[in-house]
């Protein structure tokens, strides 16, 4: 019988499978995240012994589990064709057949996100000769494909035409019945713009995404899929190295919980980044000199991979230490482990020790109209580039907050700097960044462009 789960993991809109066959006790994982017991749980719980761990290609946005599972499983380990891998693994290409009892895999060799990525066909005896699921990795999503701009090497144009042809000749002749099961969903960078279903087929696809309901040529789609390909998050790199080496076995961190003085301590020797995981209201209100707000919602894991250094060590502050254990975790999927504590009792043992508190001005989006060309104004908005450029406070100085670092040069530090971006979460993060560089006079405008456009104020 047909043994098939999905995980989805929140933040990374990560997607991995167990499938397998309940009455021959056999299993395969599809791209396993880094903190495995999910899928040795879900083995336990069908009565299943792992025999395959099988990784669709190098993963960028988090640190693969597949090294770690298939050692504490026995496993084989099975991913594509590639000379990057600095470990043992069985390397597959194409037609190659996984049994799982009744249920079966086949390889399929699918490049266009990735040169060695492959796809995995999923048949089931009881439903007939003919494959009924296709997990497509990082090539499909819904309403999306994937991006080939990741290698950084300039071989994104060779890659989009591959991923025509993947997407063409190899995915679309396979017939609209066909299940799709990708290794995202919305949130994930992974993509321009993927859809929010966790799921489809190729028939849905071929009706509604973009990337398969033009009729374009392979040249007319490379132009296409490459025209405005959004930055990617600057921890990408560096994880496509990490998941290509061996990977070090190191166990979900357990950072200990210090009194405030041990913390203020620990974050005057230098190096240390503080993380202030609270709302952006809370951080506003007061915080610890130095911190940068990154708080715990849904974008979290994102920006900790664009705003944090895997070479410095890490202190965080919440507000509970489930809130801490949250973001432990999060961190590290990404990669992210040294964390040397948290404030015990967060902010409220800081206060009750008499620290030295920071803050950030708050104003709604009616007082920075009424702001905006103060002389002693300066607005500035942290999106995106392309977010920036179709519509915009007026007069406002563009600087994305990723970038924010390097740009600081360009702001007068005389002024008040009101920062704003979608909805206030990334505009905490850039003003959290100009308080630790010695801005004085910081304000976030909380709701920000949303906030703005609600309230019908002027566009430029």
């Amino acid at each position: 019988m047909l043994v098939f789960e999905r995980v989805y993991t929140e933040g990374l809109a990560q997607l991995s499978y167990v499938v397998g066959d309940s009455k021959a006790a056999i299993a395969a994982v599809i791209d396993p995240r880094r903190d495995i017991d999910i899928y040795l749980n879900m083995a336990r719980a069908h009565g299943l012994r792992i025999a395959y761990v099988i990784e669709t290609h190098i993963h960028a946005d988090f640190v693969s589990g597949a090294q770690a599972l298939a050692e504490q499983t026995g496993a084989e380990l099975i991913g594509g064709r590639s000379d990057a891998y600095d470990f043992k693994l069985r390397q597959v290409e194409g037609e190659e057949i996984l049994q799982l009892g009744q249920v079966r895999l086949q390889v399929m060799h699918s490049p266009g996100h990735t040169p060695e990525h492959i796809s995995l066909l999923l048949f089931d005896n009881q439903q007939g000769d003919e494959p009924f699921a296709l997990f497509t990795g990082d090539t499909l999503f819904n309403l999306d494909v994937g991006r080939p701009d990741l290698l950084g090497d300039g071989s994104e144009q060779k890659l989009a035409a591959q991923l025509f042809d993947t997407l063409m000749n190899r995915y679309v002749p396979l017939g609209e019945r066909v299940e799709v099961y990708p290794c995202h969903g919305a949130g994930s960078a992974c993509g321009k713009s993927i859809g929010d279903r966790q799921h489809s087929t190729l028939g849905n696809e071929l009706l509604f995404n973009p990337a398969l309901r033009e009729t374009r040529s392979e040249e007319e789609f490379v132009d296409w899929l490459l025209k405005g390909m959004p930055e990617p998050p600057r921890h990408y790199a560096r994880l496509k190295k990490v998941n290509a080496r061996r990977a070090k076995m190191v166990g979900l961190p357990l950072p200990p919980p210090l009194s405030p003085q041990a913390f203020q301590n620990l974050a005057g020797e230098g190096d240390i980044q503080i993380v202030d995981i609270r709302s952006i209201l809370a951080f506003g209100g007061g915080h610890v000199p130095g911190a940068i707000n990154i708080a715990l919602r849904n974008e979290f894991i994102n920006w900790a991979g664009w705003m944090l250094s895997a070479e410095r060590p890490i202190l965080l502050v919440g507000e509970s230490a489930d809130d801490i254990h949250q973001a432990v975790t999060q961190l590290y999927r990404i990669g992210l482990d040294d964390i040397r504590g948290y404030l015990r009792n967060g902010m409220t043992d800081w206060q009750n020790a008499a620290l030295p508190l920071a803050s950030v001005g708050e104003w709604t989006v009616h007082e920075l109209d009424r702001r905006r060309n103060d002389s002693d104004v300066l607005v500035l908005d942290v999106r995106s580039p392309a977010e920036f450029k179709g519509g915009h406070v007026p007069g406002a100085q563009h600087a994305y907050v990723a970038h924010l670092d390097s740009s600081l040069s360009e702001l007068d530090s005389d002024k008040t700097i009101a920062t704003y971006c979608g909805s206030g979460y990334r505009a905490s993060i850039a003003a959290s960044i100009l308080k630790r560089s010695g801005f004085e006079k910081v304000v976030n405008v909380p709701g920000s462009w949303a906030a703005w456009k609600a309230a019908d104020l002027p566009v430029e």
